[in-house]
C-alpha cells in the first residue's frame, strides 16, 4: 500500500487551509489521509493515571484538534480513508519523522503563536528544510488554493537532469490535467571577458541556448513518460527566484528541488526554494534529491 499524505494540524487558520488543500491531494492521487498533531502535554502534565476521572487540559486539546480536523476532512471527502494521531514531541521533530514514511507532508504556512506578520512560520521552514519526503507549504490567494489556474509552475536548476522535483512536478500536472510551466533561468557571468555590444549579444545566445540544451535533458525522461502533460518551456534571463515567485501568481502550484546530504545537521533549502517559500502567490513544493557526502555542492 501506498504511503500516506500526512497533515500537520494545529488548531490554526493556516493549518485548516492546509488541510482543505491536503484532503484535494490525498483524493487527486488516490492517497489515505494521515492527520498529526504535535502535542508536549504528557511531558507538562504528566502521564494520566487510569482510575483517573478527568484528562488533563493538553491531552483534551489535542484531542480536539485531531478530531475537529478529521470531521472538516470528512465532510469535503467523506470516501477517504483517514488516520489521526497526536504526536508526543515536539512540532519539528514530530513532522519530520512522519516525513520519512509518509508520501508527501503537508503543512500550513504558519501557526498558532507566529507572529502575524511573519511570511513563513519557523516549523514549516525547518519541515521544507529538512525532510526526507516531498514538503508542500501551502500559501497564496483564492484562485491558487482552489486550483483555478489550471497551471503547475516547475523551476529547473542546473542539477535537475531527470531529478526528483522534475518527476515530482510531472506527476502533479498529470494527476490535475494542468499545463506545466518549465522555467530555467540563466545569467551571464558578472565579470564578462569583452564589454562590446556584439561580444554581449553572441554571449546572451550563448548562454540562453546552453540553458535551453539543459532544460530538454532535463525534462526528456519525465516528458516520455506522461505524453500527455501540456508542456510549456521557457529559458529567461534573470535571478530564479525572481522569475519563479513572480510566475507563481498564475499557477496552482510551485515546485522546486532542494539538495540535501545525509549526515548534515542544519537547513538545506538554497535561495529559489528558500524566496519561494516566503513570498510564492501559491503553494510551494519543496522536493529534496539526496547526495552523497562526496558529491561536490550546489554553487
Amino acid at each position: 500500500m501506498e504511503s500516506p499524505l500526512v497533515v500537520g494540524v494545529d488548531g490554526s487558520d493556516a493549518s485548516l487551509t492546509a488541510l482543505d488543500w491536503g484532503v484535494d491531494e490525498a483524493v487527486r492521487h488516490g492517497l489515505a489521509l494521515r492527520i498529526v498533531h504535535a502535542s508536549m502535554w504528557e511531558r507538562y502534565e504528566g502521564v494520566v493515571p487510569t482510575w483517573a476521572m478527568e484528562r488533563p487540559s493538553g491531552q483534551v486539546l489535542a484531542g480536539n484538534i485531531v478530531g475537529t480536523a478529521a470531521e472538516r476532512a470528512r465532510r469535503r471527502a467523506p470516501d477517504l480513508p483517514i488516520i489521526t494521531d497526536v504526536l508526543a514531541e515536539d512540532a519539528s521533530t514530530g513532522l519530520l519523522r512522519e516525513g520519512r514514511e509518509g508520501s508527501i507532508l503537508v503543512v500550513g504556512s504558519r501557526g498558532r503563536g507566529e507572529f502575524a506578520d511573519l511570511l513563513l512560520g519557523s516549523v514549516s521552514l525547518v519541515v521544507a528544510a529538512r525532510a526526507h519526503c516531498p514538503v508542500v507549504v501551502v500559501r497564496g490567494d483564492r484562485q491558487a488554493l482552489e486550483a483555478r489556474h489550471e497551471r503547475v509552475l516547475l523551476g529547473v536548476g542546473e542539477h535537475d537532469v531527470d531529478s526528483p522535483a522534475v518527476r515530482f512536478a510531472f506527476r502533479e500536472a498529470a494527476a490535475r490535467d494542468a499545463e506545466l510551466d518549465v522555467v530555467r533561468a540563466w545569467r551571464r557571468p558578472a565579470h564578462g571577458p569583452a564589454d562590446h555590444l556584439l561580444m554581449k549579444r553572441a554571449g546572451a545566445v550563448y548562454f540562453a541556448e546552453e540553458s535551453t540544451e539543459l532544460l530538454d535533458k532535463a525534462l526528456e525522461t519525465a516528458a516520455s513518460e506522461h505524453p500527455r502533460v501540456r508542456l510549456r518551456r521557457s529559458s529567461v534571463e534573470g535571478p530564479a527566484h525572481t522569475i519563479l515567485t513572480e510566475r507563481s501568481a498564475a499557477a496552482d502550484l510551485l515546485v522546486v528541488g532542494a539538495r540535501r546530504r545525509d549526515g548534515l545537521i542544519g537547513l538545506e533549502l538554497g535561495r529559489v526554494a528558500h524566496r519561494a517559500l516566503h513570498h510564492a502567490s501559491c503553494p510551494v513544493a519543496v522536493v529534496p534529491q539526496w547526495r552523497s557526502e562526496t558529491t561536490e555542492g550546489e554553487p
